[in-house]
């Protein structure tokens, strides 16, 4: 189905230019090297110079891909990896994607929308395991308007148990017209996601029926356009990893960030590269399904391709697969997950798929990816700081160089991870964290900063303090 709206929409895909990068772009480990160093300076790479990565085949310069993928992600996010949750709001859909137990058709899923009850529930379970920063998720629906989504996220920010509360709320909902991003906009969401699925057209075509909302391509892909001219400046895009060949669609988010980065000023805040899960009455043609192998390298091409972008490694993965990627340059995951509507306050950790979009990989509990982290040398963050300190869209790419994580990001970190340290982790990841913070404490110099870092850890250790940030 048409929008007739999307008449207006530019449509900046030119597949045959994608397909020819793709099949034409020939492995030269020169040509590869030089564009690995241009990346190296922490510059933008053009959808030509993302190709020449994408050629790589050979062991050897493939692992240099990986090598700068590591170090570029130590250079502009140092060693601190984002943490938050995603709460199903609602399952209803008007939609008939193919590759989701969402989907219209699909009698055998269990539909439901959260009752004001079971969101405070929901919310207060999330809060009494740590977390600050949420993503809520609707399906499209007519029950879930601007204003239902708006009112939504007013309500998770008023939610407080103990210490615990919501920070910052990201939302991934269909597509919206520019009075509904504005509306969104004013309940003070932070990052507005929407992911195009497949860049491909007649793959897309293939995967949402035309009679549906979802059918008309354009109108979604404008939507993030949409959002920038209505106000919103922190945008996450993605690709669903499987529809379609893998390096089209590397291309395909490349091309999306270049044109949101000339149009509006900005790149996306975010980008996203879930893999096709195992999901309840879904079954897909597997020709394009990506190897654990090759979902390293698009996520390490990724890195280069866009330095300053956050990059988000969901538990749709094993753990076993986002120990391996987690150094190519992701920036944040999810952890404690569930899917299932009001899943949050369901005592066992057994997946029903007939109430879940599809089958998640990574099923430890919280704590226990916590403390993984930290004995891997990462640190844990809850930071909010930059989005409620303004400093988001345009403003957070100027501050996004590695100066900016000594001032602001570390300090940040080890704030927030105190925090759960003090309030909700297990003795075992409390005694990690600790030790992990000071560690950290002894590679920041000493001056007025560092005292300053100091001074908020002993207030929220000894004070009772919380939500101290720079």
């Amino acid at each position: 189905m048409r929008n007739k709206l999307s008449e207006h929409c530019v449509d900046f895909i030119d597949d045959a230019k994608l397909e020819d990068l793709v099949n034409n772009t020939k492995e030269d480990k020169s040509i590869i090297r030089e564009v690995i160093a241009k990346s190296m300076e922490k510059k933008a790479l053009s959808v030509k110079e993302t190709a020449v990565l994408l050629s790589a085949e050979s062991p050897d310069i493939v692992d240099e891909i990986f090598n700068a993928a590591r170090q570029l992600k130590k250079d502009v996010y140092g060693n601190r990896i984002v943490i938050f949750a995603p709460l199903y709001i609602g399952n209803y859909c008007i939609n008939d994607c193919a590759y989701c137990a969402f989907r219209k058709s699909l009698r055998t899923t269990v539909r439901k929308t959260l009752s004001q009850e079971e969101l405070i529930a929901q919310i207060e379970a999330l809060e009494d395991n740590g977390h600050k920063r949420l993503i809520l998720v609707f399906g499209e629906h007519p029950d879930y308007t601007p204003g239902f989504i708006a009112d939504t996220v007013r309500k998770v920010y008023t939610i407080r148990k103990g210490h615990g509360e919501i920070r910052r709320v990201n939302i991934n909902a269909a597509p919206m017209d520019h009075d509904g991003f504005r509306k969104v906009k004013a309940a003070g969401i932070g990052t507005y996601q929407i992911f195009q699925e497949t860049y491909h057209h007649s793959t897309y075509a293939k995967m949402h029926p035309a009679h549906t909302c979802k059918g008309d391509y354009l109108w979604r892909l404008d939507g993030l356009s949409r959002a920038f001219e209505s106000g919103c400046d922190d945008m996450g895009l993605g690709a669903l990893f499987g529809l379609y060949g893998w390096k089209f669609e590397v291309l395909g988010l490349v091309t999306h960030s270049h044109h949101l980065q000339k149009t509006y000023g900005v790149g996306p805040h975010t980008i996203s590269f879930p893999r096709i899960r195992p999901a309840h009455g879904v079954e897909l043609d597997k020709k394009y399904f990506v190897s654990d192998y090759d979902f390293k390298r698009l996520v390490a091409i990724l890195r280069l391709s866009v330095p300053y972008t956050g990059m988000i490694l969901t538990a749709r993965e094993t753990a076993g697969i986002r120990r391996e990627v987690m150094a190519f340059g992701v920036s944040q995951i999810d952890a404690g997950t569930k899917l299932e509507l009001a899943g949050y306050t369901k005592k066992s950790s057994v997946q029903e798929l007939s109430k879940e979009q599809f089958q998640i990989g990574d099923v430890r509990p919280m704590d226990e990816i916590l403390r993984e982290l930290l004995q891997n040398g990462y640190i844990p963050s809850f930071c909010t700081s930059c989005y409620r300190s303004g400093r988001t869209g345009q403003i957070f790419m100027e501050y996004a160089i590695p100066g900016f994580i000594e001032k602001f990001c570390t300090p940040n970190a080890l704030l927030t991870l105190e925090e759960y340290l003090i309030d909700y982790a297990s003795p075992e990841t409390r005694q990690v964290g600790e030790e992990l913070i000071v560690g950290e404490l002894q590679k920041i110099s000493c001056g007025p900063q560092k005292q300053k870092l100091l001074e908020r850890l002993n207030n929220i250790k000894n004070s009772g303090q919380r939500d101290l940030y720079f």
